[in-house]
């Protein structure tokens, strides 16, 4: 699954845009690089009901950015991205690839 394709889930998942999520752990102080992602993966668990791989991905987001590496971008298989820039607004509203 792709890093495009977590973010995607999770919007499915819990009725939220990614954004939402990451402005609401921003609000909870989880961007501190103090934090560790084990308190955020449980907190997104324990109020969003996401599964570890989810909210990794969110994690990710939270910490570093909507920035991935672009050693996925434009190849093929599972785990390929079509940006090295994810998106964070929303399906409903993402520039088709």
């Amino acid at each position: 699954m792709s890093f495009q394709a977590y973010l995607d889930a999770i919007e499915d998942k819990t009725g939220l845009t990614p954004r939402t999520l990451v402005d609401r752990a921003k609000e909870k102080g989880f961007d501190d690089p103090a934090v560790k992602a084990g308190v955020i993966v449980q907190w997104l668990a324990d109020d969003y009901g996401l599964g570890r791989g989810h909210a990794q991905a969110l994690v990710h987001v939270i910490k570093k950015g909507p920035q991935i590496s672009s050693k996925h971008v434009g190849t093929t298989g599972a785990h390929r991205d079509a940006s090295d820039t994810l998106w964070l607004d929303g399906k409903a509203t993402k520039p088709a690839q």
